[in-house]
């Protein structure tokens, strides 16, 4: 399942609430910046992305704004005229300053911040996870062309992989079961929402351990809010109707299919899982076509982008399929009715528009219809 890398993490933070704002102020101090070099912040408020900047002087820097309460973001440090790689790093805007020290943004000390260094702490919790991911990378990297075909080594680090999400997984329920006062085990639930699918009979046990104040947070109201949207979405209940515009701006409503087994695929053109995974709907579509069964594609494409999107629809041989779309990226209104937090995701809907099936893939989708259709 594809997350966009940052932008959807942030999705994963601490929500802004409606109290009055405050003002933080960002500090920042790197003994290895060279002259010219610039500090870039990237946020996400209610769905608007805020940029700011600042040059360096003397490896020192400061931004300021406001917040309503911790917001995730990404620092940037760039090097004049773009010499290098730029350093990046996500950290909490909080009330009041933090301040970051060191000889690099990476290596940097939080020398302040409360809610900073609780990020350090929890990070440092999962920090397991980081080193096996940057293993595979790394053996992944140094792989030759030979070898990225062989089946038998990609199998190995695939099989690597997995283990390494189990093992966060793992980290992320005890850190929960360890930290009921933390508002980062909020954040660790909604990672693990993510990862499984949004298991409710896992999850609503692990929110109801913490403390009542985490749990009556921003953060903790929004995570209730998406359990219950995923009640509501549960295997047999009826499909929340929607209404979006296809390629040529007509209005498509979902209700409009009553009386055929709908796919209901949630995809974008710049999703690799997405892109790979097509052949499969393509296939499962081609057989059972005239059994009663159609395609309804919902893009997250971004805005500004509807070429990419009708691309990826003619390259992938999509044609057939049903597409709508607003290009409003990870704000399409319908992924945010339906509590889209990756994509591809699907529910397969019967003639009745009740839900039979989530996010099949591969043979599980071909199997389900084989089960269904008669």
């Amino acid at each position: 399942m594809f997350m966009k890398q940052w932008v959807f993490v942030a999705a994963l933070g601490l929500s802004v609430s409606v109290k009055a704002q405050q003002q933080f102020t960002l500090q920042g101090k790197f003994k290895d910046s060279k002259p010219g070099a610039m500090a870039l912040l990237d946020r996400r408020t209610s769905g608007e992305i805020i940029q700011d900047s600042a040059y360096l002087v003397n490896g020192q820097f400061v931004l300021k704004g406001k917040v309503s309460a911790p917001e995730l973001a990404m620092l940037i440090i760039k090097e004049k005229d773009g010499e290098g790689e730029p350093e990046r790093r996500l950290l909490y805007l909080e009330p009041g300053t933090i301040r970051l020290a060191g000889n690099s943004l990476s290596t940097a000390a939080v020398e302040s911040g409360t809610v900073n260094k609780g990020f350090e702490d929890y990070k440092r919790y999962i920090s397991a996870f980081d080193s096996a991911m940057a293993g595979i990378n790394r053996d992944f990297a140094a792989s030759t062309p030979a070898q990225q075909k062989d089946t038998v080594f990609m199998n190995g680090l695939n099989k690597r992989y997995h283990e390494a999400i189990s093992q966060k997984q793992q980290l992320q329920q005890q850190y929960v079961k360890e930290h009921p006062a933390s508002f980062f085990s909020v954040v660790a639930l909604k990672e693990l929402a993510v990862m499984n699918n949004m298991n409710l009979s896992v999850l609503t046990p692990m929110f109801n351990s913490l403390n009542a104040d985490v749990r009556n947070s921003a953060a903790g109201k929004e995570f209730q809010k998406a359990m219950d949207t995923e009640r509501k979405l549960a295997v047999g209940a009826v499909a929340p109707d929607f209404v979006q515009n296809d390629i040529n701006d007509h209005p498509v409503k979902l209700s409009d299919f009553r009386g055929k087994y709908v796919l209901l695929d949630f995809w974008a053109s710049w999703c690799g899982p997405c892109r790979q995974e097509n052949p499969n709907v393509l296939a499962a579509y081609r057989k059972y076509k005239e059994k009663n069964f159609m395609v309804l594609s919902v893009s997250l494409d971004q805005p500004g982008k509807k070429a990419a999107w009708l691309g990826a629809i003619e390259k992938d041989g999509l044609g057939d399929f049903v597409h709508v779309s607003d290009l409003k990226y990870w704000d399409n209104a319908v992924a945010k009715q339906y509590g889209v937090r990756g994509v591809p995701t699907n529910y397969l809907l019967g003639p009745d528009g009740r839900i039979l099936g989530k996010n099949l893939r591969g043979p599980a989708l071909e199997a389900k219809l084989a089960e269904v259709i008669k």
